[in-house]
């Protein structure tokens, strides 16, 4: 288990010193920001869509580590996928990071999102992972959003 969490923070030091996607998208047809007041990420995604398609996400933003490789690793995931694969991961992601510890989370079928697990043993830090979900999904609900940490409901 040691060596799995050992990995796992490589993997989301990795996506925070370099992350994927990460630039303003000129051509996006959506795009939503995102604030946690309470420890200062911030998160803007990126999203151009083609018909009921993610053609292409990115994002921009400053935070910790866990929030910026969130974002880094949700755009990789996402790219190509319809809405309602987006919404399905959406509710897989936040059902794993706002799990009990000990609960049996399909780990498998988040593929690199999997890394996030560790996450629900530390409830302050789930909004950092969520944040950029949260931002994406109001941003595929309207053109121009903004999301809050403090307000999200879902």
């Amino acid at each position: 288990m040691s060596e799995l969490r050992d990995l796992y923070q490589e993997v989301i030091l990795d996506h925070h010193k370099r992350p994927r996607n990460y630039r303003a998208m000129e051509d996006a047809t959506r795009y939503a920001q995102g604030h946690n007041p309470l420890c200062g990420d911030r998160v803007t995604i990126f999203v151009r869509m083609t018909g009921d398609k993610v053609e292409d996400v990115s994002f921009q933003g400053s935070g910790c580590a866990i929030s910026k490789a969130s974002a880094s690793l949700m755009t990789d995931a996402l790219k190509g996928a319809t809405v309602a694969e987006v919404d399905a991961l959406f509710e897989q992601f936040q059902s794993m990071v706002t799990s009990a510890p000990d609960a049996d989370v399909d780990l498998d079928a988040l593929g690199k999102l999997a890394v996030f697990a560790g996450v629900r043993e530390f409830p302050s830090r789930v909004k950092c992972a969520s944040l950029a979900w949260h931002a994406l999904r109001a941003a595929l609900k309207t053109a121009d959003a903004t999301v809050s940490t403090e307000s999200a409901a879902d």
